[in-house]
């Protein structure tokens, strides 16, 4: 999946929601930092079943090591879209991947 998702960037098949648009600019995030973290990814959380449709959470890192996690579409859509993307807070993940579990 993560393969196909790629290709579809690599050749411009993508379109970022105005949240991720806002996002983006918002946090410092440049097409190139995406693009970048989109070629050193993993998947990390699948959402099959999304009320948005298919999609899930990537983790992938910038040139400069940042590391970005991207809510993305599955491939199955012409045009694959980008809903958020962010700098994950080290204090509500483990190693950037996995979620922490609240103290209460």
């Amino acid at each position: 999946m993560l393969n196909a998702i790629r290709r579809k960037i690599r050749i411009g098949q993508v379109e970022f929601s105005q949240h991720a648009t806002d996002q983006s600019i918002i946090r410092g995030i440049s097409m190139q930092d995406f693009r970048d973290a989109m070629e050193r990814s993993e998947v990390i959380e699948d959402y099959p079943h999304d009320k948005y449709g298919p999609s899930c959470l990537v983790l992938g890192f910038t040139l400069s090591q940042r590391p970005l996690h991207i809510h993305c579409s599955y491939p199955m859509r012409p045009i694959i879209k980008i809903i958020t993307l962010y700098e994950p807070d080290s204090s509500r993940w483990i190693d950037f991947k996995i979620r922490k579990q609240d103290d209460a």
